[in-house]
């Protein structure tokens, strides 16, 4: 667990604002928005997240049974706000086993979807074949949401994008049978829509794929 913002395409330090750069900045990289420290989950820790956040904050909710929040990530700071957002959730895999599931909203080029999904970003571009029926669905605060699987990606996971309120939305599952979790229309909320019933969220321990 690291205890310093870092850059969400490669994972390297970054250096904070100052008299020659307004903004983070990545040796690799250039201008980025940090990454922040990835911290125990709780209700509070994903409260912050969601305060921050400028984009959706995306969870299956309800969760699906036996299933746990297991952590959230989210890159920005204080100025520019939240323009990625990670939510880890685990639980019963539809074959059995664990199954874990990480839900991605960025802003075009952020690059954290493309990191947790294993792939050289920061965006799916070519792997992302939308010209056929999409693999998967999902129903985004009401709407219902087309996902295409990436290709080109680590073969113990599976990896779906698509778009959701004008933004990228990644659904990254462990193992890869896992992704049969989105074929059913999984419905998703944003929680900065989220009511008080969010403080029921049962929480479960931090899911190591949040620190890539």
């Amino acid at each position: 667990m690291r205890g310093e913002p870092s850059c969400p395409k490669c994972g390297g330090r970054v250096r904070a604002p100052g008299l020659f750069a307004d903004s983070w900045q990545c040796d690799v990289h250039g201008a980025v928005y940090p990454l922040q420290p990835v911290i125990p989950p709780s209700v509070e820790a994903l409260g912050v997240v969601v305060h921050r956040a400028r984009i959706p904050v995306w969870m299956p909710w309800p969760l699906p049974v036996g299933w746990l929040f297991t952590g959230v990530a989210h890159a920005g700071d204080d100025r520019s706000g939240g323009r990625a957002t990670a939510v880890a959730c685990s639980g019963p895999g539809p074959l059995g086993g664990i199954g874990e599931l990480l839900l991605v909203a960025e802003e075009l080029g952020v690059g954290l979807g493309a990191r947790y999904a294993g792939i050289d970003g920061p965006d799916p571009g070519a792997r992302l074949k939308v010209d056929g029926a999409p693999q998967a669905k999902v129903l985004a605060a009401g709407r219902p949401t087309p996902l295409w699987q990436v290709e080109g990606v680590p073969a113990d996971r599976a990896v779906f994008a698509g778009e959701a309120r004008g933004l990228w939305l990644w659904a990254v599952v462990w193992p890869e049978q896992s992704g049969l979790l989105l074929y059913d229309e999984l419905v998703l909320t944003d929680l900065r829509d989220a009511g008080a019933e969010i403080e029921l969220l049962p929480c479960g321990a931090l899911s190591p794929r949040l620190i890539p």
